[in-house]
């Protein structure tokens, strides 16, 4: 004989707090409760299904995590790593998901990654190469380099993201890139600024103009690379990101857990006022002479890295899982090649492919053309 329905223990109440729910939980446990809505004698008469079905409603939260035994009058949650089959008879070890090398996604994004490793590599080699020439020393070498070496930890920070989350890539994944990437944009700051300084001095060959023009790029580097520097420190100390496990059904998610949220928004938040600042300076210089001036070029990488990072904010926040790591990854790679690409390939073509060009008599007859323009 079953208790009514109307006698049963509401669903929207669980008997026991969920914290409490661990090991074996045996019916018994729950006889106090359940003596107060069904008779003692209806409860023993019950079958085994009728006790699974008592058990389940007295455990809403839980129905789909309980192994029943098809003949046991206990009941246990699965192990954190394991999952119940369709019949709740057993339990089996959850798929683990993360994104690794093996996998093709994580195999393709570590090819892209070594690829564009590999060109940015070659382009420093060209320009440590060429390094007398008038094109590569017209907008400050010494930036160009640094510029190139931070295009490349750019991209070997994504490495940190594939792989088995750890206590150690948790922790680099996130402030690799921020460091990384608020070295390149406060260095296309500084090139923009060289460019404009360049431009306005009213004797470029003076001591003063060549104190300025070396000093105040080094110390924008310096200065706007050091507010990233400051908060990855304080993140690391205060609430550091770590590796965690989310089980959805039969699939576990290993992944890194941010640890503070605020610090993590911070530093997407200041590397997005300093790529705005770097857009504004650079479309400010988009005028100045061609010929010396990369500011053009500039212009067009600061607005490709805008775009990137506008449209991975919500592909972001709308995935889980492997494929939210894939989509940062190919966020961290697109705005890299896209500050290789717009400021360096041009030069490239000219060094490599028509070195007539790079000449200082054709380019002073260019600018002496830009200006009568």
């Amino acid at each position: 004989m079953n208790c009514s329905e109307d006698k049963r223990i509401p669903v929207e109440e669980p008997i026991i707090p969920l914290e409490k729910i661990v090991g074996i939980i045996h019916l018994e446990d729950f006889a106090k409760e359940i003596r107060q809505h069904c008779p003692l004698q209806d409860l023993e008469k019950w079958t085994a299904d009728d006790k699974r079905k008592s058990i389940k409603n007295s455990l809403p939260y839980y129905d789909d995590a309980l192994y029943l035994p098809t003949y046991s009058v206990d009941c246990w949650l699965c192990p954190e790593d394991q999952w119940p089959n369709e019949g709740q008879t057993q339990c089996f070890s959850t798929t683990l998901q993360f994104l690794s090398f093996g996998e093709p996604l994580g195999t393709a994004l570590s090819f892209l990654t070594s690829l564009l490793l590999l060109i940015t590599l070659f382009v420093l080699c060209a320009f440590r190469k060429y390094q007398d020439t008038p094109i590569v020393k017209a907008n400050n070498r010494v930036l160009s380099y640094v510029l190139l070496v931070a295009i490349m930890l750019c991209f070997l920070s994504s490495f940190a993201f594939i792989g088995y989350p750890s206590m150690v890539t948790c922790m680099l994944r996130q402030n690799s890139f921020g460091i990384s990437f608020a070295i390149s944009i406060s260095t296309v700051l500084a090139k923009t600024i060289t460019v404009i300084i360049a431009f306005n001095a009213r004797d470029p060959t003076s001591r003063s103009s060549r104190w300025l023009g070396s000093r105040i790029p080094s110390g924008v580097v310096l200065l706007c690379s050091f507010a990233p520097v400051l908060i990855c420190t304080v993140w690391l100390l205060l609430d550091p990101p770590f590796p965690v496990k989310i089980q959805i059904r039969d699939t576990t998610i290993l992944q890194c857990d941010e640890g503070s949220v605020l610090f993590f928004y911070l530093m997407l938040g200041y590397l997005g006022l300093l790529s705005t600042v770097s857009f504004v300076v650079a479309f400010y210089a988009r005028n100045l002479p061609q010929s010396f001036n990369e500011a053009k070029f500039l212009t067009f990488s600061m607005l490709v890295f805008l775009a990137v990072w506008i449209a991975f904010i919500p592909a972001y926040l709308s995935t889980q899982g492997k494929y939210m790591v894939a989509v940062e990854i190919f966020a961290i790679l697109s705005s890299a090649a896209g500050l290789l690409g717009c400021i360096f390939i041009p030069k490239c073509y000219i060094i490599l492919l028509r070195p007539d060009l790079n000449t200082k008599q054709y380019l002073m007859q260019k600018t002496s053309s830009s200006n009568n323009l």
